[in-house]
């Protein structure tokens, strides 16, 4: 038995349709409600009639990804008891639709962030970069967020004061508006496309002020208390996607972002359905992050795993996505602890066997380029990532079978 095979599918928009993935051998469909508004109840008429939609081609919705988690839960705000209460209410729904993995995370403001969506590699094919200078571009002099300078050292300042000073109004303008609404926006943004968006922004971010990392940790400790039981109950496996990128942007915290934040999350409910979402590509973006090191660690908490690689631009925080094998990361030595993770939980005769897997991103390559797709989810090089892991994970299952 290998990892299931899934692939995220953003609804009927998404120009990859169900029937497709049927032919390219996939199992599972990872989606979301994407047009119910985040803190509102997913009601069971919806998730099933969605659900159905995906067993008439023979897949499964193997995973929701996500059910966000409202900013006022994560900010601890007065309308938290109603968003608790409806958080609740769509997970006791997705139970008795028979969803039983659930993916979240609890980044403040943005959910992921990267300075060029179209960051070409040398052989042609296209990626995307974090680059630190960039960002701290954008946030001092183009968002002009209060204090924003306080947050970078000295040496980051000065290579951002450079990058502005030969950046014209159309290239700042790109840079926020793809920082902001373009890798947010199909994926529960909170800002829309609007001509304020970034004052808009600016007001989301001072709704965080006064709320580092201990305040932002005890508002997650006070969530999982509260959910995990309920989610256990329904028989739905709640796993915590990594800060992307695992370190603090924008003045606000991060808290899942290394080892020892994951292992105070698994700490705070001893409970499968206080799980990890164990992103290969998110925690690799963070230098002193061991990855195989970190699947030892957690196996037993991997509830969904999301398989991608990075590579280090320079010592400054600086990555772009590399494809899936090929990178920082040892992705063999991950793919086998985690297949070995699944054997031992197939003898012990645990009901989380499956272990969903799915390509995270993928190069923009070959006919990508006349297709339109979200940032970071082609066509091609997704399911040439799909097809290079399952490869991996077929070889080292007959290792590990005929050992």
């Amino acid at each position: 038995m290998a990892f299931e095979k899934t692939w995220r599918w953003f609804g009927d928009q998404d120009p990859i349709s169900l029937s497709d993935l049927k032919q390219m051998g996939v199992e599972g469909v990872v989606t979301s409600l994407y047009h119910i508004a985040t803190g509102e109840e997913w009601p069971v008429k919806e998730i099933c009639s969605l659900k159905r939609k995906i067993e008439r081609y023979g897949l499964r919705w193997s995973v929701v990804e996500s059910l966000p988690v409202a900013d006022g839960i994560k900010r601890g705000s007065p309308e938290r008891p109603q968003l608790i209460r409806n958080y609740l209410a769509s997970l006791r729904n997705l139970g008795t639709c028979g969803i039983d993995t659930v993916c979240y995370n609890f980044m403040p403001v943005l959910d992921w962030a990267r300075t060029d969506i179209h960051y070409k590699l040398s052989s042609g094919v296209e990626s995307m970069l974090f680059d630190y200078p960039t960002f701290a571009a954008f946030d001092i002099f183009i968002l002009k967020r209060e204090h924003a300078s306080d947050d970078y050292p000295d040496s980051v300042q000065k290579e951002a004061s450079k990058l502005i000073q030969v950046m014209n109004t159309e290239q700042q303008e790109e840079l926020a508006h793809n920082i902001i609404v373009v890798t947010q926006s199909f994926i529960h943004g909170i800002v829309g496309d609007c001509r304020d968006y970034k004052q808009q922004f600016r007001n989301y971010l001072k709704t965080y002020e006064g709320i580092g990392k201990k305040q932002l940790q005890h508002n997650l400790s006070l969530f999982l208390k509260e959910v995990v039981p309920v989610a256990e109950k329904v028989g739905v496996r709640l796993c915590i996607h990594p800060d992307d990128p695992p370190f603090p942007l924008l003045g606000l915290p991060r808290i899942a972002s290394t080892a020892d934040d994951l292992q105070w999350i698994v700490d705070q409910c001893d409970s499968l359905s206080n799980g990890i979402t164990f992103c290969v590509g998110s925690l690799s973006a963070r230098q002193d992050n061991d990855l195989v090191k970190m699947a030892k660690q957690f196996a037993s908490r991997i509830q969904y795993i999301h398989l991608r690689n990075t590579t280090f631009l320079s010592d400054n925080k600086g990555f772009y996505e590399s494809g899936h094998l090929s990178g920082n990361v040892d992705m063999f030595s991950v793919v086998k602890l985690l297949l070995e993770e699944q054997q031992k939980r197939l003898h012990e005769g645990r009901k989380d066997s499956r272990m969903p897997f799915r390509p995270d991103h993928g190069l923009k390559m070959l006919d990508d380029y006349e297709r339109k797709a979200n940032p970071g989810y082609p066509l091609i090089g997704r399911l040439k990532g799909l097809a290079e892991i399952d490869g991996l994970q077929m070889a080292i299952e007959h290792i590990l079978i005929h050992q």
